[in-house]
């Protein structure tokens, strides 16, 4: 064999196992810049969820709490009212009158506490603190997932030599959840 032909054999060889090579890396290197830029999509639908779920949930807790409070403190008013009229009757017709818009009051206080045996307001705000603190803890891991995908993905796309195929096919770095000013102050609820 001819130097000339050994010569186009190593070139051919050294070209082909070139363009593997960069084929591979190419081709490995978009598909984890996609698999990556999909992950932090999924991150956000999850913080998204989380969010929905905060939205649909704690106004029909709330509103919840103030109807079992309401009730409550509606019935027991109403108690303490017909108590009070029973002390300052002073004639019988009145007395009995008195007597008797108790007993009615007593009687829908003793359906509530039939129906609801376990209806307590504080349980309820008990109820309310812990749904909001678990909503909030889940809002704050599904963010912490975010930011994790995010730094994953933005560090693939900066890397060298990666960085130069992410410029060729535009991939932008993805931007971090930052909790806002305003969060810095203390959340309330109000009844």
């Amino acid at each position: 064999m001819t130097s000339g032909k050994r010569n186009l054999i190593i070139a051919v060889v050294i070209f082909l196992v070139v363009s593997t090579s960069l084929y591979y890396f190419f081709k490995g290197t978009y598909n984890t810049f996609v698999s990556l830029d999909e992950g932090v999509k999924s991150a956000w639908a999850q913080v998204e969820n989380q969010l929905q779920r905060r939205y649909d949930l704690i106004p029909n807790l709330v509103e919840t709490v103030k109807g079992y409070t309401k009730q409550e403190r509606d019935v027991l008013v109403e108690v303490t009212n017909a108590r009070a009229r029973v002390g300052g009757a002073v004639s019988v017709p009145d007395k009995i009158s008195a007597n008797n818009e108790l007993s009615g009051a007593l009687s829908r206080l003793l359906v509530v506490v039939e129906r609801y045996p376990d209806l307590k307001s504080n349980q309820n705000f008990l109820r309310l603190q812990d749904e909001l603190a678990g909503t909030e803890n889940r809002i704050a891991v599904e963010r912490r997932r975010y930011n994790e995908s995010v730094q994953a993905y933005n560090i693939a796309i900066r890397s060298f030599p990666a960085n130069l195929l992410a410029g060729i096919f535009n991939f932008q770095s993805a931007t971090f959840f930052e909790a806002p000013a305003a969060a810095k102050s203390t959340p309330q609820v109000k009844f």
